[in-house]
């Protein structure tokens, strides 16, 4: 190619080139990180519907049929991080039979929505069941970072071994 060109011209194509290669390299890690965060879905969305038909039944308690409509909720959306603590959470309430599916569920919201303060709060609580203190410690320390609230209440039942029953923020519907 040189011997086509005159060496300044070389020299841009080369610059160029290289120039070409560095921006595209710089844009891969900005691709890749917008992937893992999670939005709530909206603008009708049938995964919201469903999501929100499991909060009724996660608060009235009704566990099982909570846990269809959140893998349903799943199944139209993967990415959909408050269903996947939500299963978690009636998974976790159906007993220790359940516990490792809990644990994957909570796992997978927090891979998609790193700052979801609940999935901290309610897989450190199934680490406390499990009798996995330095994993709820580690759940504990992470909650006094983004949501002291919601870290004094994990610290309780840690102190405790009894959880309220109450529902924190897990009971919040989204807007269809």
């Amino acid at each position: 190619m040189k011997s086509i060109l005159s060496d300044s011209a070389f020299l841009v194509v080369n610059r160029c080139i290289g120039f070409g290669i560095l921006i595209a390299l710089s844009a891969m890690p900005a691709i890749g990180a917008g992937s893992a965060k999670q939005t709530v879905p909206g603008g009708g969305d049938q995964s919201i519907k469903v999501y929100n038909q499991g909060i009724d039944l996660m608060i009235a308690k009704r566990f099982p049929e909570a846990q269809a409509k959140f893998e349903q909720a799943i199944r139209d959306n993967p990415r959909f991080a408050e269903a996947h603590n939500n299963l978690g959470y009636t998974l976790r309430k159906q007993g220790a039979a359940h516990f490792h599916k809990s644990l994957e569920q909570y796992n997978t919201a927090l891979e998609l929505k790193p700052s979801l303060a609940e999935a901290y709060m309610y897989r450190g609580v199934l680490y406390t069941e499990m009798g996995r203190k330095t994993d709820a410690q580690a759940d504990l320390a992470t909650l006094e970072k983004i949501d002291p609230k919601l870290a004094g209440e994990l610290a309780q039942v840690m102190r405790t071994g009894k959880e309220e029953e109450q529902v924190y923020g897990l009971s919040t519907k989204v807007k269809e």
